[in-house]
């Protein structure tokens, strides 16, 4: 039975955006297979790994009159789409077990798994937060934080991003215990209305990067609407639903400190090359880097096991106490790297105390790192 013809790239298109979710090895076999489903005029690509859903929809040219619903393996699918030229024409045939491709005179035969086995994670049915906000502002958030989330620690709750909805801003944080990134937004809510007390959600580290990759640069709007377990992001032809982590976040009000006196502006780029340059250097394991501040100098150390040694050094304004502070170079090239304004600002306590890196005359970021002994 023909299930649809359509071009390779209207194919190709919402199948890489929920792909990201398909795990190469998973439990449950069908978890490797994409849901591809027709009702009425359009057609869903549905992919999950059970903790978060990717959902998206395109209208492609020529679907048979009945509506369907087929799973088959997201990434075979892919690499076959991907073996063909742009434009190429894609015929779908499928009986009860098996999807036959048409490409040309190419002719793939895929194995199906029925699609009312297929997990679902069900809808958000309880009372709700919602709010709205640009793909562009979202993603700079995100993006301006999410090098901070911890990767496989004990504590559960660091391994994703902190979302702070209030009735004016949106807040993302996200901690390591190492370092911490703040960023932070104004929101305007015409139609809709969030709680009036702040809400606190924590989104998984995959949830997190995959937005990353599927946000666009627009003033489109993103919706997110938050249930009691669970978020739901739905933006121009996608939606990605996903469980928020249980577990109470730190209070990084008290991580950021307030009265720093020691401060000096820098140029950024300068900063980044000096400290990549040094890092060459650099014990590999332990990435360490002193700072050695003096009035009107900024002085980088770098060694390693072999003693070998790389020095830099920057002209800035500074007239504070003099200091020899040591960091993880990699937390410092982080920041840098994640930010784009031609200045960042420094303030530091003593040695022992952390580094606060801000950005001139933007309030809505910080980036708190601890020291390190060298």
């Amino acid at each position: 039975m023909l299930l649809l013809q359509a071009n390779r790239d209207d194919i190709l298109r919402p199948l890489q955006s929920v792909i990201g979710v398909v795990e190469r090895r998973n439990t449950l076999p069908i978890l490797s297979n994409v849901l591809i489903e027709k009702n009425g005029g359009g057609l869903s690509f549905v992919a999950t790994d059970l903790e978060i859903q990717i959902t998206a929809t395109a209208r492609v040219g020529e679907i048979a009159g009945t509506d369907f619903a087929v799973t088959v393996s997201a990434r075979k699918l892919q690499d076959i789409c991907r073996a063909f030229p742009e434009n190429a024409q894609l015929a779908a045939h499928g009986d009860d077990s098996r999807l036959q491709l048409r490409i040309g005179k190419s002719r793939f035969h895929l194995q199906t798994l029925p699609a009312e086995d297929f997990p679902r994670i069900s809808p958000i049915t309880d009372d709700k937060t919602a709010l709205r906000v640009s793909q562009n502002v979202l993603r700079r958030l995100l993006n301006e934080v999410q090098y901070a989330m911890a990767q496989q620690d004990i504590r559960y709750y660091l391994n994703g991003m902190l979302m702070v909805v209030g009735s004016q801003h949106l807040t993302v944080v996200a901690t390591d215990g190492h370092r911490l990134a703040y960023a932070n937004s104004e929101l305007n809510q015409a139609g809709d209305s969030p709680a009036a007390e702040s809400q606190e959600v924590i989104l998984p580290r995959k949830t997190v990067l995959e937005l990353l990759k599927l946000l666009g640069d627009s003033d489109d709007e993103v919706r997110i609407e938050i249930g009691r377990n669970q978020i739901r992001f739905t933006f121009a032809n996608i939606e990605l639903v996903s469980k928020i982590v249980e577990g109470k976040f730190p209070d990084y009000t008290k991580v950021i400190p307030a009265s720093y006196r020691n401060t000096f502006q820098v140029d950024r780029v300068a900063l980044l090359q000096a400290l990549q340059r040094a890092a060459i250097l650099s014990n590999e394991k332990f990435r360490g880097v002193r700072l050695v501040l003096t009035q009107n100098s900024l002085r980088i150390f770098c060694s390693n096991t072999e003693q070998e040694e790389a020095q830099e050094e920057l002209e800035i304004a500074y007239a504070g106490e003099p200091l020899d502070i040591g960091f993880n170079v990699n937390y410092l090239l982080d920041v840098l790297n994640h930010q784009d304004g031609a200045e960042v600002e420094w303030a530091f306590g003593d040695a022992n105390s952390s580094g606060l890196i801000t950005v001139p005359g933007n309030a809505h970021f910080k980036y708190v790192v601890m020291p390190m002994r060298i």
